[in-house]
């Protein structure tokens, strides 16, 4: 339905209908409305005709009684949960509007409403209050009662209302169904048709979607739920197009903006598959996105119509429901060695895994381990500080595993608003040093609204500084920071022998691959700006490439490694004259310990400076010097 379109003192036409609209009040406006919009009217009014509902006499003001009402909450609690925060964000939108939001169930009585304390005197006095019938039979035409006769959005401006009683009211409302399209309820706008704006419309359309989005991933939880759109760009916002997939591929469950997007209805689409809507087989879906950064995938079904999907599912309870397609894949995806040694992988290749199951035997990555496993039951905010690649969102990943219920929910910063989220699931924000002010809004909103959503950041710079900046919004910087750490990069560990084995057998399963002479070392000479991302590159290219059963050093050359330099330093590249030649058999930590003292004494002594010329830590610095001067 378009938007109405203010008009001082215009009276809608309706077609098919001698009567007209009534006259508008002195000092009231109407609109000027669309077809569509009037008829809508028109078959209402016609209906409160047929019914034998007087216009002129005082309407029924009667309430259930409070049990009744107390019965009815209880029956809708679920709903009630679901909507009443959306509700407090939808009256936040209009509050000084002289407005009140109100939930119905599915026979129009109101369970629940907020709004102006002035306002809401004066609806009291037209029952519009908990208890209240606004059914057309009740009420006559008004916004409710024409949803739950039409099923579809509804604006009711002023003298368009039945009831002369009810006509200084403007009302917008708009249903509310669950994933197999029953309805629910409905969530209404009612306010003083002077304030009435027509953005109201869209703010209670959106709302009630939020709260059907929230309802499908609450109810399929255990399902996957695979998310679409036509525009890329447009993924992991509001108006996603959501369906539910069980176990067999079957399509059993569906958002309005996916019954649009798809037109179908949401009786045809259960009679659907992945197959035959998407052209895709639940397989292909699981292998790709086992990883919860793994990119938008591209699809072109039958009907013609391009998609970008994206697959979310809670993998210890959809392996649980899915063993006819969970079972193999997860026999590919358990590490191929001792539980223990399960592997540490970047984003991009990050699998099912908990926390015990990433040590490596570094002291810094495996105490950082030890922290999480710590928390890993609570709420508590956790904040990963590292480079990119460096494990952020492996470490995310296993902590939400840990908790074993809920979704991990990983926002890319692309959408101005984090995506929707229900109790138990862990939300990753991938970089919230790059967060807009408007970002940075969205996610306080969202924590106020949802206190019990876990939230993992990464960053590749301390919040704090930000904070200090003043580039961060306080009270979601306090919000954030339960639990900072700051991940080591790749160049700093000393389990690097540990990580090439396993991605190597991951990589290669069952062929036994093992890595001929020097090849470590020529690895450990590297400085790895990419982290684990490279190192995964790099391994993946020299696997493709091996015949033998050993990788050899010259295999490294296809992926571009000796462009890199053969010291194991710096980011930011020392001078010439700073770093020692590497001649023949000079031992990795005597050429790391060269450079770190020629990089202090050309600093002037100043171990921070000296520290930024390598491109590591401080800590690192002093940890490496001073352990060498143990061992002298």
């Amino acid at each position: 339905m378009r938007a109405p379109v203010h008009a001082p003192r215009a009276t809608a036409r309706r077609r098919g209908h001698s009567q007209k609209l009534p006259a508008p009040r002195p000092g009231s406006t109407t609109i000027v409305a669309d077809e569509e919009h009037a008829q809508a009217i028109e078959q209402s009014h016609r209906r409160c005709e047929a019914l034998g509902v007087s216009r002129i006499e005082k309407p029924d003001f009667a309430l259930v009684d409070r049990a009744e009402l107390q019965s009815l909450r209880e029956r809708h609690r679920r709903l009630l949960d679901q909507a009443r925060p959306v509700m407090a964000m939808l009256y936040e939108q209009i509050v000084a509007t002289e407005s009140m939001v109100v939930l119905t169930d599915s026979a129009g009585i109101v369970l629940h409403s907020i709004g102006d304390d002035e306002f809401l005197q004066r609806a009291a006095h037209i029952a519009l209050a908990p208890g209240a019938s606004w059914a057309e039979r009740a009420k006559g035409t008004n916004a409710v009662g024409t949803v739950l006769m039409q099923e579809a959005p509804v604006l009711v401006h002023a003298e368009e209302h039945y009831l002369h009683a009810n006509a200084f009211l403007t009302c917008s409302a708009a249903p509310i169904h669950d994933p197999r399209g029953n309805l629910l309820g409905v969530l209404d706008v009612s306010g003083d048709h002077r304030s009435y704006h027509p953005h109201t419309m869209a703010l209670v359309k959106m709302s009630a979607r939020m709260i059907e989005n929230r309802w499908l991933a609450e109810d399929h939880r255990a399902l996957m739920c695979l998310h679409f759109q036509r525009d890329a760009g447009s993924l992991g916002t509001l108006m996603d197009g959501i369906v539910s997939v069980d176990a067999d591929g079957r399509l059993v469950g569906a958002n309005r903006s996916a019954l649009e997007q798809l037109d179908q209805s949401a009786a045809t689409l259960r009679t659907q598959t992945l197959a035959s809507v998407f052209g895709v087989s639940l397989a292909e879906l699981v292998d790709r996105f086992r990883s919860p950064l793994a990119s938008p995938m591209q699809v072109r079904p039958r009907s013609g119509c391009e998609f970008h999907l994206v697959a979310r599912f809670n993998w210890p309870v959809w392996a649980s429901h899915a063993d006819a397609v969970a079972a193999p894949l997860v026999a590919a995806a358990a590490p191929v060695c001792a539980p223990v040694d399960c592997g540490t992988a970047p984003p991009d290749e990050a699998r099912p895994g908990r926390l015990p199951g990433l040590r490596t035997g570094d002291a810094a990555f495996d105490a950082l381990i030890e922290r999480l496993e710590r928390v890993a039951a609570h709420d508590l905010p956790v904040h990963l500080v590292g480079e990119a690649g460096s494990g952020r969102a492996t470490l995310a990943a296993a902590l939400h595993a840990e908790r074993g219920s809920g979704r991990l929910i990983v926002w890319h910063g692309s959408a101005a608003a984090p995506p929707v989220t229900t109790a138990g699931d862990t939300l990753y924000v991938c970089a919230a040093d790059r967060l807009s002010d408007l970002q940075q809004a969205a996610l306080l909103q969202r924590l106020q609204l949802q206190p019990g959503l876990r939230v993992v950041c990464a960053a590749q710079r301390p919040l704090a500084e930000l904070l200090a900046e003043g580039r961060f919004e306080a009270d979601l910087f306090y919000r954030l920071t339960g639990l900072v750490l700051t991940l080591p990069a790749l160049r700093e560990r000393s389990d690097l022998p540990v990580l090439v084995r396993r991605i190597v057998e991951r990589e290669a399963p069952g062929r036994g691959l093992q890595t001929g002479p020097g090849f470590i070392q020529a690895l450990q000479c590297r400085a790895w700006p990419g982290n684990l991302h490279q190192l995964v590159g790099v391994l993946r290219t020299a696997v493709l490439l091996s015949e033998g059963p050993l990788l050899s050093v010259d295999l490294l050359a296809a992926s571009g490694l000796e462009a890199a330099g053969a010291t194991a330093g710096p980011a930011v590249p020392a001078a010439p004259d700073e770093v020692p030649p590497l001649s023949s058999p000079q031992r990795l930590q005597d050429v790391q310990l060269a450079t770190m003292k020629q990089a202090v004494q050309a600093a002037g002594g100043n171990m921070t400076e000296a520290a930024r010329r390598l491109g590591v830590s401080r800590n690192t610095l002093y940890r490496k010097l001073r352990w060498a001067g143990a061992s002298d």
